[in-house]
């Protein structure tokens, strides 16, 4: 497993992620437009409530591996599966199952960082419960 991968484990729970997930994640996020695009997306989709409680500081609503698909794209899942050599439908599952704690960890308090970055504003986050 990539040093990526372990830290984004470490800052999603511990779980331990598919190798290259952490940065196929993070690079699908940059694609939408970071968090605030991505919330959009869903927001247009007709999924409002469910991605303001992952921003929230409430419990996380699950999200659908048919819902993923349908708001990201099949191309976009696709290519996460093609990077981690997996079934676009076990892709969209991954996803499904990782997504909205991320975006949670990356809205603390239910504020969304500024601009596009998401490995960088991850990485600060993580910083911060490791260093105080």
């Amino acid at each position: 497993m990539g040093l990526i991968d372990q830290l984004a484990g470490q800052f999603l729970g511990g779980k331990e992620l598919p190798e290259g997930f952490a940065q196929s994640l993070s690079g699908l996020l940059e694609q939408q437009g970071g968090i605030s695009g991505l919330l959009e997306k869903f927001q247009s989709g007709g999924l409002s409530e469910l991605v303001q409680s992952w921003v929230g500081t409430g419990e996380n609503l699950p999200v659908s591996s048919e819902q993923i698909q349908s708001v990201l794209g099949k191309d976009a899942v696709a290519s996460v599966a093609e990077k981690l050599g997996i079934d676009p439908s076990e892709a969209a599952g991954k996803i499904s199952e990782y997504l909205p704690q991320l975006v949670d960890k990356l809205t603390p308090n239910g504020e969304v960082p500024e601009g596009n970055n998401v490995l960088a504003a991850g990485l600060d986050l993580l910083k911060g419960k490791l260093f105080g």
